[in-house]
């Protein structure tokens, strides 16, 4: 599953091959961070200890869109948003990272869901899972945070173990609906600003994140596990006169560059109607914090400058892979 500023969606960074994760939410856009960033977090457990530093310091140490923390995130809500980015960042690394089998993957994921369910139960989690679970436990405790979008990331994370192929989009979608999403619901909790209105917007926001980074990584997709990954709907490839060979190997493109150009222009519009569809959302929050406003403005204009590179390669993300340079850091930052 990934703000420059806060943890806003989780979306998936496929490219196990490079530093990746990106922004401050969870959601991934392929934005080249500035330089290694760190979350300082002081969390007092109720005994009025400090907890291990493994909550005081968190690198990001895979490639990220956006850094995991910036100065645009309000000081108060550094602390959750380590304890929710570590979490996600490391069970996001169980599915997709390293040399397990399935199976382990599976058994170390369900792990998580028990030490989910311990939290809730007021029970200790496992020492082996304390660096990872109590800071969330804290936050449980200390403000409520729900952890039922917790859980329903491991549900798409354990997901990503057993599906690599998406028959329709409406199946697309409802993988996103727990791959991405949860995050948003997560981040507008710590806002205050849960409404039905802001949580639709929220969900489109970060489905059009998560789908961004997808298209953008069709071609380091195809080299993912023991049969590559696909997130373009089967049915529309079919549609289109593609086979999934043609996917994996970028045949699609060389068979008739200029279909493959308007099956990609289908993708990457249906992506900005839902940008589009959250677009009232930076400025409604933005009048409870400008900071909070600010850094939802700038993911998503970063996710949409990227659908437009990948626009104006006529769809060759085989051959181009869409990032944004501090050329594209500055667009978007003097933008209004």
């Amino acid at each position: 599953m990934r703000l420059l500023g806060i943890l806003w969606c989780p979306g998936r960074d496929s490219n196990s091959y490079t530093l990746r994760r990106q922004n401050l939410n969870l959601v991934r856009l392929p934005i080249s961070p500035p330089g290694q960033q760190l979350i300082a977090a002081t969390i007092l457990p109720p005994n009025g200890h400090l907890l291990p530093r493994y909550t005081t310091k968190m690198a990001v140490d895979h490639y990220e869109n956006f850094p995991v923390a910036s100065l645009l995130l309000p000081k108060p809500l550094r602390a959750p948003v380590a304890a929710i980015y570590r979490f996600a960042r490391s069970a996001d690394d169980i599915a997709d990272e390293g040399t397990d089998t399935p199976e382990v993957r599976l058994a170390k994921l369900k792990a998580y869901g028990h030490a989910l369910e311990a939290i809730e139960a007021s029970r200790p989690v496992p020492s082996e899972l304390a660096p990872i679970f109590e800071p969330l436990a804290y936050e449980h405790r200390r403000i409520g945070l729900p952890l039922a979008p917790c859980h329903a990331l491991i549900s798409a994370f354990m997901q990503d173990v057993v599906q690599d192929r998406y028959a329709t989009y409406d199946e697309l979608l409802d993988y996103c609906s727990r791959s991405a999403n949860p995050v948003g619901h997560l981040m507008l909790f710590l806002f205050e600003a849960d409404s039905p209105e802001n949580r639709l917007e929220s969900d489109a926001i970060c489905t059009a994140l998560q789908l961004t980074n997808h298209w953008q990584d069709i071609a380091i997709d195809a080299n993912k596990g023991a049969h590559g990954r696909i997130y373009l709907p089967q049915d529309e490839i079919a549609q289109w006169g593609y086979t999934e060979s043609d996917i994996l190997t970028g045949n699609a493109r060389l068979k008739d560059p200029a279909q493959w150009s308007r099956f990609m222009r289908f993708q990457t519009e249906r992506v900005y109607a839902l940008f589009n569809r959250g677009q009232h959302l930076p400025t409604r929050l933005g009048k409870l914090s400008w900071r909070i406003g600010q850094e939802l403005r700038l993911t998503v204009a970063g996710g949409q400058r990227i659908l437009a590179k990948i626009d104006a390669v006529d769809g060759d993300v085989y051959q181009h892979r869409p990032t944004l340079n501090w050329q594209d850091w500055f667009a978007l930052l003097v933008r209004r």
